[in-house]
């Protein structure tokens, strides 16, 4: 097809498309705003409790700058805001404030007092960020996969209520790019071996994978359109402007056959087959890029706001300048051809990832041929790696301070809690960065760790820096439903060595998540090591458990317990893995087989704790996964994928394999610990002896059985069984004492002599 064709073509899609379809609201008004808001205020306290509280909305900034009030009228509690976003946060803000209440991913405390409250006087804030961005990619499988619309309405208010007025919006993807190739004379089994698997659509979103956890069927993709209809509707109903994708170049494999004299490049990102990506030099890029903005306006309207990473961790063929540049204005201009008010949001992991690449001429040639107003960058990690202080704050740009956190939603006590309390008001008052208009939440995955999201989301409405000290008083009040001297000093002396890390990405893993080894640190994607001693997170642990019975109550708190508990258990592991590897060094088989035992009973340990909370569970999620599915082919499709993801990855030598591991139970009892059985049991039959290929044999069985348990359907408990305090003291009296006689407080990590092929 030549490039007239297309432009005919797409001539004849508008005129057909815009025939038979609406597009959605993409911007509501005060009096709409006002009635999502009240809408929310119902879900999150209730009948009985929303008749208390009247909704406002301004429509009016003040002074430039969102804002929201909070005052007493006529024995009612006003939630005024300029907009609906705003008057979500004076929901936050007075539940949080006047009724020591508190709403998160994991563990909610809402104990509201019969009467509520009126507030005496006014009280007003303002945000000093024009935006405030939300979600990653990678969110939306690590986390988001099986969502329906319930979870999503929930995620919304959450947002609404934290301030979060930019939110990434990738849903429904697929929708836009069938009807686009389908123009351009794609066959829909062409198509199937471009789509992926439901939970790994954000990679091939973002052009690193084709076709891998499929065939897609077609129920998902319009299940998928329907889910992003009502997410979109509920976000701009409370005055979001949610970040569309765009068009980044990737193309089905069979693209040249249509299209042979277009240069079409080949990239391969991990270890999966090549990807094909269309060069943005060619003409046909802008003429895609163009019908892909209409089909995507027309299905799900527009807030002028695109996503576009054309090098998502792969490296452009050449660093010749005038060629970036050259790349940038034409992946630009395929958003304006459609849309002349589109503005292009950028991450900016490209300049820390490939960093040796991305030198000061490089940086400038990509940027600087888009109009500042026109583009903002993602400063992805910056409360570890601030890449604005390398590039001249983006050469102008304006960029938003983004924390990341976490990777592949592993479960650890992690986080850089300084930097996050004092960071982005002190970059918002700094010269040198120039244009920050915002900050961001940009974390592969949720639900975990909610300490560090809600200290991040303290930011929203200052613009100073905050204390720790008040904070974190402040948050255990509210989470716990009460003032508790010794759960603050359990928070607080986790602040400077726990959630201080500049050590590792994203926290440590745990030895029992990884592959089978002796090793002390496997490293890859099981780095044990964590960033802190280990006394400091049993000195919480001491504390939270001497006011379990004081704090027993609160939903928070059983959480955070656990979470603790889960913990402290997991870096555990490690000495009692050790001690497995001391006995094998000395061939002492009784004293293996005693080590190996005292390491399995942990695992089940653990699991039973795990298995006292919902957000611990890995039914949930399989359960979750094959609900999606229309037929009982496409849930046993969607369950693979769902065991895949946190697993193996990719295939059974997929070298990310563990990366998305996760302290479920289930995952415990189901995967790690038959995995961990598995290799003493090898090492038993072999005399208490294995050499370094009598190793690679077994981790060649391992991988074979790990792909074959992806394809497995055991069942795993979706409801939670026993009661959280009574499971985490049951293991504190059987490990506390145990730990003091090991070199676990002091982190010591001499690893045995002997076999270093295998250990």
């Amino acid at each position: 097809m030549k490039p007239r064709t297309i432009l005919f073509t797409l001539l004849f899609g508008v005129l057909f498309t815009t025939s038979c379809h609406r597009t959605p609201k993409s911007v509501y008004n005060a009096d709409e705003q006002r009635e999502a808001v009240r809408g929310l205020v119902e879900r999150v306290v209730g009948e009985e409790y929303a008749p208390y509280f009247e909704v406002e909305i301004t429509g009016r900034q003040k002074h430039g700058r969102d804002y929201f009030a909070l005052y007493g009228r006529d024995d009612r509690i006003v939630l005024e805001g300029n907009n609906g976003v705003s008057a979500a946060s004076a929901l936050k803000y007075y539940l949080g404030r006047w009724c020591n209440c508190q709403i998160t991913w994991c563990g909610t405390n809402l104990n509201l007092p019969e009467e509520l409250p009126i507030p005496t006087e006014r009280t007003e804030r303002t945000s000093p960020y024009k935006y405030r961005y939300y979600l990653n990619y990678c969110t939306f499988n690590y986390t988001m996969s099986w969502w329906d619309e319930t979870r999503w309405q929930r995620e919304i208010d959450f947002m609404a209520m934290n301030g979060i007025n930019m939110p990434l919006a990738v849903t429904g993807q697929n929708t836009v790019w069938q009807r686009v190739y389908r123009r351009l004379g794609f066959s829909d089994d062409e198509l199937k071996s471009f789509f992926s698997g439901p939970a790994y659509f954000n990679w091939f979103w973002m052009g690193n994978l084709d076709g891998w956890g499929g065939p897609l069927p077609q129920s998902f993709i319009d299940r998928h359109e329907q889910l992003q209809h009502f997410i979109l509707a509920n976000e701009r109903a409370l005055g979001m402007t949610p970040v569309l994708p765009a068009f980044t170049g990737h193309v089905p494999p069979t693209f040249s056959d249509h299209f042979p004299e277009a240069r079409v490049r080949h990239t391969s990102w991990v270890e999966f087959p090549e990807v094909s990506i269309l060069d943005p030099d060619e003409e046909l890029f802008t003429q895609i890029g163009s019908m892909f903005i209409d089909e995507q306006t027309r299905l799900y309207g527009t807030n002028h706001l695109y996503s576009a990473d054309t090098f998502n961790e792969n490296l452009p063929p050449t660093s010749d300048s005038t060629y970036l540049s050259q790349i940038s204005r034409k992946v630009f201009d395929s958003m304006c051809e459609s849309d002349p008010e589109a503005t292009w949001v950028m991450q900016g992991w490209l300049f820390y990832h490939d960093r040796e690449f991305w030198g000061d001429k490089q940086i400038e040639a990509l940027l600087s041929s888009v109009p500042d107003e026109r583009m903002i960058i993602l400063d992805l990690w910056s409360e570890r790696f601030p890449i604005w202080k390398q590039t001249n704050a983006y050469d102008g740009k304006p960029w938003l301070w983004c924390m990341l956190h976490n990777f592949g939603q592993n479960l650890n006590f992690s986080g850089n809690a300084r930097s996050v309390a004092n960071d982005p008001a002190e970059a918002l008052h700094d010269p040198a960065s120039r244009n920050l208009c915002g900050i961001g939440l940009t974390m592969e995955g949720i639900e975990q760790t909610p300490f560090i999201y809600a200290l991040f989301l303290e930011n929203v409405w200052r613009d100073k820096p905050i204390d720790l000290g008040e904070f974190v008083a402040e948050y255990t009040t509210q989470r716990y439903g009460q003032r508790s001297e010794t759960a603050i000093a359990a928070w607080n002396g986790m602040l400077p060595t726990v959630f201080e890390n500049d050590l590792t990405n994203g926290g440590n893993e745990s030895i029992l998540t990884g592959r089978p080894t002796l090793q002390l640190n496997p490293g890859g994607t099981t780095n044990v090591r964590p960033h802190y001693r280990n006394r400091t997170l049993v000195e919480a642990w001491d504390r939270m458990i001497a006011c379990a019975d004081t704090l027993a109550a609160s939903d928070g708190f059983r959480y955070d317990l656990t979470d603790l508990t889960r913990q402290v258990m997991a870096n555990y592991a490690t000495i009692l893995q050790q001690e497995v590897a001391h006995a094998f060094e000395r061939h002492d088989a009784a004293a293996f087989d005693a080590a190996a035992e005292r390491m399995l009973t942990l695992i089940a340990d653990l699991d039973r704790v795990l298995a006292t909370r919902p957000e611990f569970l890995l039914g949930r999620w399989l359960r979750d996964a094959r609900a999606m599915g229309t037929t009982p082919e496409e849930s046993d499709l969607y369950e693979h994928n769902a065991r895949n993801l946190l697993t193996t990855w990719g295939d059974k030598n997929c070298r990310i394999a563990d990366y998305a591991c996760r302290h479920w139970s289930g995952l415990m009892s189901g995967f790690y610990a038959p995995r961990w059985e598995r290799f003493f049991e090898t090492i038993r039959q072999a005399g208490c002896t294995m050499d370094a290929e009598a190793y690679k044999r077994f981790l060649e069985e391992c991988k074979e059985w790990e792909w074959q348990w992806t394809f497995g359907h055991e069942e795993y408990p979706t409801e939670p069984s026993g009661d959280e305090i009574e499971a985490c003291r049951s293991v504190y009296e059987r490990y506390r004492r145990e730990m003091e006689r090991t070199d676990f407080l002091d982190n010591a990590d001499t690893p045995p002599t002997g076999n270093k092929e295998l250990i």
